[in-house]
């Protein structure tokens, strides 16, 4: 698995065969950023479910200015934190080792705020509606945001959740890329 885009475009990423670790396919991973490539020079990003970091770790490569990295399991931190690391952006990045919805609310508490947001669940735990739900009251969000989420064709989350709407939903094989954006008041 690789960086398929920026500054970093061909970097390889560290091995990452820690149980139960689902990356987002190269193939997928370069689709979604071609579909937000306007939004990410700059952005505050936000990559929930970590697991590898390839999401947030291409963010930053494309022009991000910083990401934070959530999962709740410590392999996968100590993945991201390895390629933090090797690709020289721990400058860049804090990595949290806590469950999603925990971190929303450390961030509210904070008044971190996020100027894109990538949701990349496990597949079959149903636990994309709860997230959605939790960012809905856009707390942590910024006035424009993007929540970008990454799941199975029919694992997806409402059309409209507190804040959010969804503006763009693209498949992949078995898989889909849904966009959020705040809704206009």
């Amino acid at each position: 698995m690789r960086i398929t885009g920026g500054s970093l475009r061909g970097r390889l990423l560290v091995d990452w065969r820690e149980g139960g670790i689902r990356p987002v396919r190269d193939l997928v991973r370069g689709a979604l950023f071609n579909m937000i490539a306007d939004f990410v020079p700059g952005a505050d990003c936000l990559d929930l479910f970590a697991g590898t970091g390839s999401l947030g770790l291409e963010a930053l490569s494309r022009g991000a200015a910083r990401s934070a990295f959530v999962d709740r399991e410590q392999g996968a931190c100590r993945i991201v934190r390895r390629n933090l690391d090797a690709l020289g952006l721990l400058e860049f990045a804090e990595v949290l080792e806590t469950a999603c919805l925990d971190a929303v609310a450390h961030f509210a508490r904070r008044g971190r705020r996020f100027d894109l947001v990538f949701l990349d669940p496990p597949y079959g735990q149903g636990l994309v509606p709860p997230t959605l739900a939790a960012l809905a009251d856009g707390e942590i969000l910024t006035d424009d945001p993007v929540v970008a989420v990454v799941t199975k064709v029919d694992e997806g989350g409402d059309c409209e959740v507190g804040v959010l709407q969804r503006v763009h939903e693209r498949r992949h094989g078995d898989g889909r890329i849904d966009l959020y954006r705040r809704m206009e008041t």
